[in-house]
């Protein structure tokens, strides 16, 4: 009786959440540095060389079989030595649970792409290249997603103008595509600084209010 009791799985005590239970067997991986429930959420934090070896725990450890990865997008911290999050929202299908993984870097330092795990990250490391300028080593595909050819700089960074550096029209003369520098033109702008209830004497519908006679 005492080895079948040593060999039964250990009980979940009924006051940890799945959440908390997914996170408590999670953060016993190898290369785990922290594992939270936060907003109702499973977050996983590691290092970017660390990152393959973990994401690939997640795939083939039937505890976890994430088959999917939903999303991956960056988020800018300019303040940190490593200003950028790398976040990878998971999903197993099978299990019925979701995890996410966080990394961090400076911006320079590549992050190890998941690709080879799932196809679906090409996507996903090319457009957080592509908005942020988010590195990814291993991706044979990193090529601009959502921006114009040549474009210059990555319109997420907190460093970027809101106006852009270029913008883009068609000339009639060469017939063809051209890029010159942010015009604000101002012609067809019209600023009136009075007040509404100063410039208009007459509501809509009040016409007949107002005729002589």
């Amino acid at each position: 009786m005492a080895d079948a009791a040593a060999a039964a799985p250990e009980a979940v005590p009924a006051s940890v959440s799945r959440e908390g239970a997914l996170a408590a067997i999670a953060g016993g991986l190898p290369y785990v540095r922290g594992a939270t429930v936060e907003v109702g959420e499973v977050v996983l934090r590691t290092d970017t060389g660390s990152l393959i070896a973990v994401m690939t725990a997640l795939k083939d450890d039937p505890r976890f079989a994430f088959e999917q990865v939903m999303d991956i997008c960056g988020v800018d911290w300019p303040a940190k030595p490593e200003r950028f999050e790398v976040v990878y929202n998971l999903l197993s299908v099978s299990q019925n649970h979701r995890i996410r993984v966080i990394v961090t870097t400076d911006g320079v330092t590549p992050v190890p792409s998941v690709s080879g795990l799932w196809a679906a990250a090409t996507w996903w490391e090319r457009e957080a290249w592509d908005l942020y300028g988010i590195p990814f080593s291993g991706q044979a595909d990193l090529r601009r997603i959502l921006t114009d050819y040549g474009f210059v700089g990555h319109p997420l960074r907190k460093d970027f103008p809101m106006t852009g550096y270029v913008e883009v029209r068609y000339d009639e003369e060469r017939k063809q595509v051209i890029y010159e520098p942010v015009k604000l033109t101002q012609d067809f702008r019209r600023f009136d600084f009075i007040s509404p209830w100063e410039g208009m004497t007459t509501l809509p519908g009040d016409e007949k209010a107002h005729r002589e006679g």
